[in-house]
């Protein structure tokens, strides 16, 4: 009987890439950056803009004050990260709430919840509610606001008005979004800055609930869509400049 080679009897080890030095310094880089912003987040969430210091973030999170330079201007552009993480995140657990819901009534309703018990959390009433107008400017602050939260919004109100038989272009479906965007935003505000958060979210939850009950009986009694304003009580006789 042939004897084996021993090449033949040792497995192949297969061959681990290497990591390159640029590759380990970029995975440094996102560790450090990352934990900056999570310290600037517990600093601001607990001691607010003004009062947490750089110092204290930087000696959180075990890093230099050039090293925070290197991947943020200052304080400001540091909070604008920490706020762009918590208005993600809030717009993520919408999503998931909105996810595979199939009726638009109980779609709407969830994302309302949803949207409720985020704006009761101490970091996003602090961060977001609190200091995100001051420290951002109110531009910038409704840019952010609605780069990550404006399209579920949008969402739920196209498969609200939807539901019903009303040929609505997206311009109009906009038009409809943008307005219930800015009364949500007053909504999680109202909430967020109340002594009691939790009863100040049931009155919203029963007033927008009250409102999608209105929408929901003209789908079902086929009320046509009001338009323009011949269709409002006195509309024709209103001057239009």
């Amino acid at each position: 009987m042939a004897k084996a080679s021993v090449s033949k009897l040792v497995p192949k080890v297969p061959k681990v890439p290497s990591v390159s030095g640029a590759t380990r310094r970029a995975a440094y880089s996102a560790s450090t950056k990352r934990a900056l912003i999570d310290v600037a987040e517990e600093r601001f969430t607990e001691h607010g803009y003004a009062a947490a210091s750089l110092d204290a973030i930087v000696a959180g999170a075990r890093v230099t004050k050039g090293a925070l330079y290197h991947h943020f201007s200052g304080k400001q552009a540091l909070f604008e990260a920490v706020f762009e993480r918590v208005e993600d995140d809030a717009a993520k657990r919408i999503q998931k709430a909105l996810r595979g819901q199939k009726d638009p009534w109980v779609k709407a309703l969830e994302g309302l919840r949803a949207f409720l018990d985020v704006v009761q959390e101490p970091r996003y009433r602090r961060i977001v509610i609190q200091e995100g107008p001051a420290v951002l400017g109110y531009e910038r602050f409704r840019e952010q606001e609605e780069r990550s939260t404006f399209a579920n919004v949008l969402d739920i109100v196209r498969s609200v008005l939807q539901a019903g038989q009303w040929e609505l272009d997206e311009p109009m479906l906009q038009t409809y979004a943008r307005i219930f965007f800015g009364a949500m935003s007053s909504a999680g505000e109202s909430v967020a800055t109340a002594s009691d958060p939790e009863a100040a979210a049931e009155r919203v939850e029963v007033a927008i609930a009250f409102l999608l009950s209105g929408v929901q009986l003209m789908v079902e009694n086929d009320v046509a869509m009001p338009n323009g304003l011949a269709a409002v009580p006195g509309g024709d006789d209103r001057e239009v400049d």
